[in-house]
Formats: structure tokens, C-alpha cells, sequence
């Protein structure tokens, strides 16, 4: 009997799989990304991907078709169809798509978490609070169910009933959720949905950097704001971005400097002083350090690689 029931599993997973990749395939016919529904991003791309770097959002991911990669500090998270990816507060990442072809695009959808709805679904399910002062990894991968694909399918679904989607997604929206907070990665979505622990802590002196990037990192006030001693800010900030406090400023600094030499043409030393460094040598080396090349280079990489892409 529990073989059988095994297999049963495993063809409905694998029926709506099939499903998943042909709605997306149906839904975006391009590369490039879309929002088919407020919060429901899909993300399609026919080939592999060179490191992408940008700052993540809490968000649930799954991947249709393909596979992809995603670094935060020193650890590297790998998914496929097979798993999906949780993310549960801002940080800068990097990525990069490892398996797409033509004739089998790269398939992604990102669902964004509203930390509200996270913590309705858990009290509404009689969920305790996360235990007080533990540290949860900010981005983590699992093995997807197929209880949550299903879910994930029928969110899928509602594209093509506009006159449904209002209604259902958010109840839809809200099981995925509870499915989320049942799984194996509970409780890093009870840590940052509750009030206490030191993720919740964290999250909000990531908020603080992330806001005031281009200012002097100062360690004792941020520190002091969050009732933790600098020693230990330190070690939960790490513990959860995987990251030092100064290590993570870099990466917004450079990802924001980035942004500006590639919309703004800024020269490097106009967005070096931008985002806060005094010292452009000392901004070269970093930045190439991150990219892989000086910044003007990286920048005149990037817009070649776009006009390639429109061709």
C-alpha cells in the first residue's frame, strides 16, 4: 500500500509539473520577466546566465524547467525543479542560471511574502512564537512536496480567470503559506513574522543599512538600537545574512554604484562618492573584486550583453 500510494505521489507531482512548465511556457513567451498576478512573478531565460547581483526580497521560489544557483556571503544554494527556495529578508545576492537551452528555457516563479499575511496564517493556525533568541538563516532550500506544488499550480491557474483571481488568490496565497509554515522551514518564516528572536532583530538592522548605505557604518548605535552588545549584533548578523555588517554595506554600496553608472552614466568616481567611498582606488579594488573587472569595463559588459539580448 505505501508503495503504491508512492507512486501515486510521485505521477501527480510529476502531472503537475508538466502543468507548471507549460502555463509559464504559455504565459511568457520571451525571455525576460513578468507579474501575471500582484506578487507572482515569472522569469523566463534561454540560456545560462553569467552571476547576476541584486538584493532579494522575501519570497517563496519554485523553478519549473532548469536550474539556478544563488550565493549570499560564502554559502551557495542550488535548486531545481525538485526543491524550492525561501528567502525571508532583504539581502544582496547573487545568482546565476545553470541550465536553460532553447528548446528547454529556464522557467522560474517568485511568489513575494507580505510578512502581514505570514504572521495571520501562523496565529490562525495555532502556531507558537519561534524560540527566543534562536538564529535562522535568511535563505534556505528544501525538497517541494507535492501538496505545496499543488498549490502553486492552482495559484498558476487563476492567470487565465481574471474575474476569479481577486477572490481565490489570496486564499490560495494564504494555503501556501500555511503549507510553508508546515514544512521544513517553519519556523524561519515564525522567526521573522513574530515580534522577538534575534532574526526579528536583525531583519530591522538590515532595514536600517539598507536605507542609509552611503552613511559611516556605526556599529555601536545600530548596535544599541537593537538592546544587543556589538560582539553579539555581530555574530547574530552573521548568523543570519551570513555576512559581517561592513561586509554586507560593501555589497549594497557596489550594487547601488553599479545601478548608477548603467542608468545614470555616472563615471566611476561620480558613483563611488554616491554611495560613499572617499577613496576611488580603494572602490576599484572592491568593485572588481565583486564583478570580476573595473567598473567602467564591467558596465560597458553589461550594456553589450543587453544590446546582444534585443538583437
Amino acid at each position: 500500500m505505501n508503495d503504491l500510494q508512492t507512486k501515486r505521489e510521485a505521477d501527480r507531482a510529476e502531472a503537475s509539473r508538466e502543468e507548471l512548465t507549460e502555463r509559464i511556457t504559455q504565459a511568457i513567451r520571451q525571455d525576460g520577466a513578468i507579474e501575471p498576478l500582484k506578487g507572482l512573478h515569472f522569469n523566463r531565460l534561454s540560456s545560462p546566465s553569467e552571476c547576476m547581483h541584486n538584493v532579494s526580497i522575501p519570497a517563496f521560489c519554485v523553478i519549473a524547467q532548469g536550474s539556478k544557483e544563488v550565493l549570499l556571503g560564502s554559502d551557495r544554494y542550488q535548486y531545481d525543479p525538485m526543491h524550492y527556495l525561501l528567502g525571508t529578508v532583504a539581502l544582496p545576492i547573487a545568482s546565476r542560471i545553470l541550465e536553460a537551452t532553447q528548446e528547454k528555457p529556464y522557467l522560474g516563479l517568485r511568489l513575494d511574502l507580505d510578512p502581514t499575511l505570514v504572521g495571520s496564517a501562523m496565529v490562525e493556525a495555532g502556531y507558537p512564537s519561534a524560540q527566543q533568541g534562536a538564529n535562522v538563516k535568511a535563505i534556505d532550500v528544501s525538497p517541494l512536496d507535492v501538496a505545496l506544488l499543488d498549490a502553486v499550480v492552482r495559484l498558476v491557474r487563476l492567470i487565465e480567470s481574471p474575474a476569479e483571481a481577486p477572490v481565490l488568490a489570496p486564499l490560495i496565497k494564504r494555503e501556501i503559506i500555511y503549507r510553508l509554515l508546515m514544512g521544513t522551514q517553519g519556523n524561519r518564516l515564525r522567526q521573522i513574522a513574530v515580534l522577538g528572536g534575534y532574526t526579528h532583530h536583525i531583519a530591522k538592522a538590515v532595514d536600517r543599512l539598507r536605507k542609509d548605505f552611503n552613511e559611516p557604518l556605526r556599529m555601536e548605535t545600530i548596535a544599541r538600537e537593537m538592546g544587543m552588545s556589538v560582539s553579539g549584533f555581530h555574530h547574530h548578523f552573521k548568523s543570519v545574512t551570513t555576512m559581517s555588517p561592513l561586509q554586507f554595506q560593501k555589497q549594497l554600496r557596489l550594487q547601488e554604484a553599479r545601478r548608477l553608472m548603467l542608468g545614470q552614466n555616472l563615471d566611476a568616481t561620480s558613483a563611488a562618492y554616491r554611495v560613499g567611498y572617499d577613496d576611488t582606488s580603494h572602490f576599484n579594488r572592491e568593485y572588481k573584486r565583486l564583478f570580476g573587472a573595473p567598473p567602467m569595463r564591467d558596465v560597458e559588459r553589461l550594456r553589450e550583453a543587453t544590446r546582444e539580448t534585443a538583437r
